[in-house]
């Protein structure tokens, strides 16, 4: 009888010691200690990037917060996210399926949120290869040149009333209208669907809800779901707005499955949806529930993601040349001397022509990513900086820190478009302290197409026309707050009155 319980009390203490000496032996990142359950839940105060950047600077650029029952990992350095995005890309190259992304992408249905599987991967490719090639993005020259159009006409009634203008509203609009007509076929000019007012107020509830977190997504398990199941308000509002974006999804697909059942050309499709379908009518049944979910998704990545993403960076770039007036007069100097003075309409031709205009572009995706933190988990165990990162693990990249860093960027805090003069740091992935887009095997499809439309854009405000404050506002009353869930904006709007160049 002694030997068994001796026996026992061995086993015991050698499963106890092997459990021990395994979490011992693991070098985890340094962070913040928690609340046994909650964690540091109940110190989140403020905006998520900015909060992690504070913890950061304390504990390290490869940090890991307890939050609730689950483990988040930030990396708030462009080393470390080398080491992330690229050596080990694929081990990282999942999603965290939260609340709002799984229920608006018809549960991970799309590219830009669902898992990384071979589904996901076929979808990536194709939207790659069909849908936002080079020959497809050039048949969309003369649709932005018309919008700019469009939107340099409603300024300058405005500049003639001289009244002041939103901003925020106007590059909304314009990159509305852009989408719209590229992607998804529909002119808001003559849709009696929806107008350009009512898409813009889709959009920005349909990102914050996107970003929606649950109980589960912090308490995994049937406790966490349950808990969600109680709260009520916040389902209902979800399902509000996921009913009022698959109508509107329906009704382009709707639009575009009466053209499918005409004539077919050889001609590329007009818009990206119609490829879409093309390619769906070629493979199966264009009607299905299965197929059109995944339209859907794919729906909601160009019309969620596209256009707020896009406009943000507009207005932050006129926020930031507002408030550094050298840097718009260098600015709208070297457009009007390059381009003569008498324009009556610009070309996308036009932007290789102005250099420090790509700089200002450049220096806002660094200060102000729409972005700021990328989510990605680890679908095996990692290290990380020599810190051991267990598999499942969610990890998110902090941008918005990254372009702040002090060892790489000299008065960070600062906009200073000159900083990228004779500098190969570029956006599109490859250069790991300049992540708006992410990178690796997630970086974001469409690079091309926003930063093209981003630089168009300024291109058009600064060429026609010069700007100034309200009366008895000055530079240092604009306040710099952002707001919002995946996507950041510009919390106030910046208001502005245009004058008419010539």
């Amino acid at each position: 009888m002694e030997i068994l319980i001796y026996l026992s009390w061995v086993l015991l203490l050698a499963l106890f010691s092997f459990v021990f000496l395994k979490k011992k032996n693991q070098r985890l990142p340094p962070g913040p200690r928690g609340l046994p359950i909650i964690g540091i839940l109940h110190q989140f105060t403020g905006i998520p990037h900015k909060w992690f950047h504070q913890l950061s600077l304390k504990h390290g650029p490869v940090m890991s917060l307890p939050l609730g029952l689950t483990t988040a990992v930030v990396i708030s350095s462009s080393e470390a996210a080398e080491e992330v995005l690229k050596t080990k890309d694929v081990e990282t190259c999942t999603r965290p399926q939260m609340l709002g992304a799984r229920r608006l992408s018809y549960n991970f249905k799309d590219i830009t949120f669902a898992q990384f599987t071979d589904t996901w991967k076929e979808n990536r490719k194709v939207s790659m290869v069909e849908l936002l090639n080079f020959k497809k993005l050039q048949t969309f020259k003369s649709l932005k040149e018309e919008e700019m159009d469009f939107m340099v006409k409603k300024i300058s009634n405005s500049a003639l009333e001289q009244s002041p203008v939103d901003i925020n509203n106007i590059s909304m609009g314009l990159v509305s209208h852009i989408l719209c007509r590229s992607s998804l076929g529909q002119n808001l000019h003559t849709n009696k669907f929806f107008d350009e007012e009512r898409i813009i107020q889709l959009v920005m509830e349909g990102s914050l809800a996107t970003g929606e977190f649950g109980v589960a997504d912090f308490f995994p398990g049937k406790l966490g779901n349950f808990a969600d199941w109680l709260l009520q308000r916040k389902r209902v509002i979800l399902e509000k707005m996921f009913k009022e974006l698959d109508d509107f999804y329906q009704h382009v697909i709707d639009d575009h499955l009466k053209s499918l059942d005409g004539p077919k050309g050889t001609d590329p499709s007009a818009d990206i949806v119609s490829g879409m379908l093309n390619l769906v009518d070629k493979n199966g049944t264009p009607g299905s529930k299965r197929n059109l979910d995944q339209v859907k998704g794919v729906l909601m990545n160009l019309f969620l993601g596209g256009i707020d993403t896009v406009a943000i960076i507009l207005i932050w770039a006129m926020t930031e040349l507002i408030r550094n007036p050298r840097a718009m007069k260098k600015a709208q100097e070297e457009i009007r001397s390059v381009l003569g003075d008498k324009r009556e309409k610009l070309t996308e031709e036009d932007l290789e022509k102005v250099k420090y205009l790509k700089l200002i572009v450049k220096e806002t995706f660094r200060l102000h990513p729409s972005v700021p933190t990328i989510p990605r988990e680890s679908m095996s165990p990692i290290t990380i900086q020599g810190y051991d990162i267990p598999a499942k693990t969610r990890m998110y990249i902090n941008v918005w820190a990254i372009g702040r860093e002090a060892k790489v960027w000299k008065n960070p805090e600062e906009f200073i478009p000159e900083r990228f003069i004779d500098s190969d740091v570029h956006f599109k992935g490859q250069h790991y302290e300049l992540l708006p887009f992410g990178s690796g095997r997630r970086l974001c499809p469409a690079v091309s197409f926003a930063s093209g439309t981003i630089e168009f854009g300024l291109l058009n405000m600064l060429y026609f026309f010069d700007w100034s404050l309200p009366d008895g506002v000055v530079a240092e009353d604009i306040d710099m707050g952002d707001i919002g869930n995946i996507s950041f904006y510009k919390k106030v709007p910046l208001v502005l009155v245009p004058v008419k160049h010539h």
